[in-house]
């Protein structure tokens, strides 16, 4: 692929990733549009931007997973290229193929990596071609007498999942035949409702998991590099709330291998840009295929504190055909930096989503911390979106000093008039199995939420 210099970069999204987005541009000296809908107008995606475009009401089917509207708002401000972000057209092939078509450079893999890797079959055959051990599993399913074969064959606990299917989504745990006798069904729907495409399949539910992941780096010329592995097994409903690399529950060894078997498949592909191979680990550290992520992640943050590389800006200097100045064997990796996300949800009522205006907040300050926001005082939330206000990552030079500093950090983050997730936080910082690392992807399946404790009304009284 040949060099080509962007000057303008339409970012589809909203919210702190554009933000991030926008950052990066402005150091690489390349123009911003941004894209909005009418409820996002006082957005500072939109005001930080160099220049915005309204792309429809606030349902993200009429703004921001619009692709024509969002191709006439590339054409229109004279964008030549597109950064989709994360969720939304982050993996939609559609998308993808469309910015290709009306000669806008994607940043971020091919239509076509994009399109095998979104189908969870697909994916899975892919891997083991390539030699990457993947969960036991069947193919799509056709109907429940083939399912209930297959759940017998593979063996019980198994998970009914969507093959299209993402985020937690689409996805149902079966114990016993009876389970996916009553699953089977709902999982077919919301697979449908969800993603647009009803296919399932089953996969050997790992007891005790932990839920690995790599960030790789590849660029036109055949280099790939990993950027070291994350763990994220802090999750609630399959969502993820708390990662930190490195994962405290790997050795040396085991974290060598985990990270060389990702970069390596990433090569194998020919995969371009910035990525997540995914893995579930067992108890015994044997680690299993699960899904790749063809986009930037959340917790890409914490790759970036943990190497000193900005992932975004290498995304973009990739995309263009330039190639990585960066070689694996001279990136350091320091410390440990920890990642967590501040929503706007109810802990107290099941962590239920909320919406409505900010009153003040402040922002936790100092030396390892970072926050990445898209919220201010008087910022109103909106229900249609996802219900993530800030992510607030630390570094420390161990383990120890990083949760030590997230405590400390999340006792300074005010966010006024909404519940968030802050006092979940500041307890599982204070959880002593937290702390000795002793925790796989069912940990707040029993985890008990305090109660709230009264306090005053603080620094802004």
């Amino acid at each position: 692929m040949a060099h080509k210099r962007i000057k303008k970069i339409l970012i589809a999204n909203r919210g702190e990733i554009a933000l991030r987005v926008i950052r990066a541009c402005k150091e690489l000296g390349i123009a911003t549009v941004s894209v909005y809908s009418k409820i996002d107008e006082h957005s500072l995606h939109r005001r930080f931007s160099d220049s915005s475009v309204c792309v429809g009401e606030a349902p993200p089917g009429e703004s921001y997973l619009n692709i024509p509207r969002i191709i006439a708002a590339a054409e229109i401000s004279g964008a030549d290229a597109v950064h989709p972000g994360y969720g939304f057209l982050a993996e939609s092939a559609e998308f993808a193929h469309a910015c290709h078509e009306n000669n806008l450079i994607f940043i971020g893999p091919s239509a076509e990596i994009i399109r095998s890797m979104g189908n969870k079959n697909e994916a899975r055959r892919t891997m083991q071609d390539l030699n990457i051990p993947i969960i036991p599993g069947s193919v799509a399913l056709t109907d429940l007498d083939m399912a209930l074969k297959e759940a017998k064959r593979i063996g019980y606990p198994v998970m009914l999942k969507a093959s299209h299917g993402g985020g937690g989504r689409g996805m149902r745990l079966c114990r016993k035949p009876k389970h996916l006798e009553q699953a089977f069904n709902i999982t077919k729907h919301e697979a449908q409702a969800s993603f647009g495409n009803d296919e399932i399949y089953l996969e050997k539910f790992i007891e005790h998991a932990r839920h690995i992941e790599v960030q790789i780096l590849a660029d036109t010329h055949g280099n790939c590099l990993y950027l070291g592995e994350r763990d994220c097994s802090i999750q609630r409903r399959k969502q993820k709330l708390i990662e930190e690399t490195p994962s405290p529950f790997l050795e040396q060894n085991t974290r060598l291998k985990i990270n060389t078997v990702a970069a390596e498949a990433a090569k194998q592909l020919a995969y371009v840009g910035a990525g997540t191979i995914e893995f579930l680990m067992d108890a015994k550290k044997n680690f299993y295929f699960m899904e790749m992520n063809t986009r930037i992640q959340v917790e890409h943050t914490i790759s970036e504190l943990y190497t000193g590389i900005d992932i975004v800006k290498q995304q973009i200097q990739v995309a263009a055909g330039q190639k990585l100045h960066l070689e694996q064997e001279k990136l350091i990796f320091r410390g440990h930096v920890i990642e967590c996300r501040i929503n706007c949800e109810d802990i107290y009522k099941g962590f239920t989503p909320v919406a409505g205006k900010i009153g003040r907040c402040h922002f936790p300050q100092g030396l390892g911390v970072r926050v990445d926001t898209h919220i201010y005082s008087g910022y109103t939330i909106p229900p249609n979106y996802d219900s993530m206000l800030a992510k607030l990552i630390v570094w420390g030079l161990d383990r120890e000093e990083a949760i030590s500093r997230m405590q400390r950090s999340l006792s300074e983050f005010v966010i006024e008039n909404i519940p968030t997730t802050i006092p979940f936080h500041q307890q599982m910082m204070g959880n002593k199995y937290f702390k000795q690392g002793k925790f796989d992807i069912n940990f707040l399946d029993k985890f008990e939420i305090a109660p709230p404790k009264k306090t005053s009304s603080g620094v802004f009284s």
